[in-house]
């Protein structure tokens, strides 16, 4: 009886060893964002732990530093790398400043996914939601046409290191040469991510420019930031604000009309296509052009190769909404 039960003693052991064996041969996904507790990267992620309940046999989780910094990222990336994590999904705030420790990651044999970085050669796969060209030049055209296609206008970013925001406002300028009346001013102020810091700016824009009738925003809370300085100042009717946000954040300003209309995909979605696409790599599955990845806006995917090894997949997942139409979107 005794024999028995150390045999079964053993044997539960043996079988305590083997799951945690087991749990340590699950694939590890971590998301890096730019900065925590921004409403984007709290709504993606929604779409990282959706991701991770769909695929229990994968540990999906987020992180990001507590402010938007370059150097607070890497310090993140350069942590997951000594822990040997499967994959790391990146959104990164500055691609260059990272091409040093996703370098390091790969050589570690870590697969390296990113978005919005598709100037980035240390990836395996860059996601795209959609053609950051056209998606600058279409938020352009739309504030535009809202300013009678003249006047002074301006552009904010996240960061100077921002690549998506700058191809976004870069496009935009470069729609406005199209009209000559059309005089871009102060182009490109940082808001670092912070609506605060927007909204200083803009204030402060609109002190030395009292006659300018355009902003184009960037960062998910730039709208958010001018369109506050605008209501302030009384402005709306007279002041055409148009860029990236969400509709639950910028609700208030489309209704006052301080900001006229935002443009977006869903950060949920996005969150949940880069872990995806992390767990593709990891079981060697190759890109294909046309691929469903069985998102919204993902439906059919554009390969191409990228700068580096890696390829560069896009989606169609922006969309458009003003007062009229931004309750359909509950986030």
């Amino acid at each position: 009886m005794i024999s028995k039960l150390i045999a079964g003693t053993m044997l539960a052991g043996l079988i305590a060893v083997g799951g945690a064996a087991r749990a340590e041969d699950k694939p590890t996904i971590v998301t890096v964002v730019k900065v925590t507790g921004e409403n984007w990267f709290i709504r993606m992620n929604e779409g990282v732990t959706a991701f991770g309940k769909d695929n229990p046999g994968v540990d999906a989780s987020q992180i990001g530093p507590a402010k938007a910094d370059a150097a607070q990222q890497t310090r993140i990336i350069e942590d997951l790398v000594a822990k040997k994590v499967s994959a790391i999904a990146v959104v990164p705030m500055d691609p260059s400043a990272l091409e040093g420790v996703l370098r390091r990651a790969a050589q570690r044999g870590i697969k390296v996914i990113t978005h919005e970085g598709d100037s980035l050669v240390n990836t395996s796969v860059d996601i795209e939601a959609f053609d950051n060209k056209a998606f600058g030049a279409r938020i352009n055209e739309k504030m535009a046409e809202c300013m009678g296609k003249s006047g002074k206008w301006t552009s904010f970013v996240g960061s100077l290191g921002s690549l998506t925001h700058n191809q976004w406002v870069d496009a935009g300028a470069e729609n406005a040469k199209k009209y000559p009346g059309m005089e871009l001013v102060a182009a490109k102020n940082e808001s670092f991510n912070d609506a605060n810091r927007a909204y200083e700016k803009a204030k402060e824009i609109l002190r030395k420019y009292p006659d300018i009738k355009g902003f184009q925003g960037s960062s998910a809370i730039d709208v958010i930031g001018i369109g506050r300085a605008v209501e302030e100042a009384g402005l709306q009717g007279k002041t055409c604000v148009y860029g990236l946000g969400l509709p639950k954040d910028t609700g208030p300003y489309l209704e006052s009309g301080a900001v006229k209309q935002i443009f977006f995909w869903d950060p949920k979605d996005a969150g949940y296509v880069m872990n995806k696409v992390a767990d593709m790599v990891l079981k060697g599955e190759e890109m294909r052009d046309g691929m469903d990845l069985g998102v919204p806006g993902y439906n059919k995917m554009t390969v191409k190769k990228g700068p580096g090894k890696g390829v560069v997949i896009q989606g169609q997942a922006w969309v458009d909404v003003d007062k009229t139409n931004y309750k359909n979107y509950p986030f």
